[in-house]
């Protein structure tokens, strides 16, 4: 039966730039912290932030939780993206608009490369969307490659990043 595993920190990163934005993202939080076999640590507070790469479209808000699982990283991609069809999110155009995005970043210190599941996320480390919340809540925690998730946030604003990001509104459960 799903859930009855090894009890697993995963972290997600969660995205919304169409109507009620933070409406979506509460939603999704309702959601992931209903289901029996995740239980939400933490999330960071909501940072508004500029589209990467399909610029015709509105401002994200994002935000990074951190929870425990016992669903297998295959059971948690099912259970997300049942919530963003549930709550109607299409998939149009690549990094397009969105009613609610909701990515695995990180599940304990697995390394998978599969054709439906990439962990780490992929583009996690070339992304302050995600970083910056993820280091509100998880500075010292260590990545897969051993380096920090603070580590990573230097490297990638030694490397110029110019995304623009801002504090939208504070984490208050």
């Amino acid at each position: 039966m799903p859930g009855e595993g090894k009890r697993e920190k995963a972290f997600l990163g969660l995205g919304s730039n169409l109507g009620d934005r933070q409406s979506y993202l509460s939603a999704a939080c309702r959601e992931l912290a209903a289901h029996p076999s995740i239980q939400i640590i933490q999330a960071s507070s909501l940072y508004e932030t500029e589209p990467v790469g399909y610029q015709e479209q509105g401002w994200f808000l994002n935000q990074v939780m951190e929870m425990e699982t016992t669903l297998t990283p295959e059971e948690l991609l099912f259970f997300t993206q049942g919530i963003e069809n549930e709550l109607g999110r299409k998939r149009l155009i690549r990094w397009g608009p969105r009613v609610i995005d909701l990515d695995i970043l990180l599940y304990g210190n697995s390394v998978i490369n599969t054709p439906d599941l990439i962990i780490p996320h992929p583009r996690m480390y070339e992304r302050q969307f995600v970083l910056v919340p993820l280091g509100e809540i998880a500075p010292d925690l260590l990545h897969p490659d051993g380096s920090s998730t603070q580590e990573h946030l230097d490297a990638l604003r030694q490397r110029g990043n110019s995304e623009k990001i801002r504090l939208f509104r504070e984490y208050n459960p």
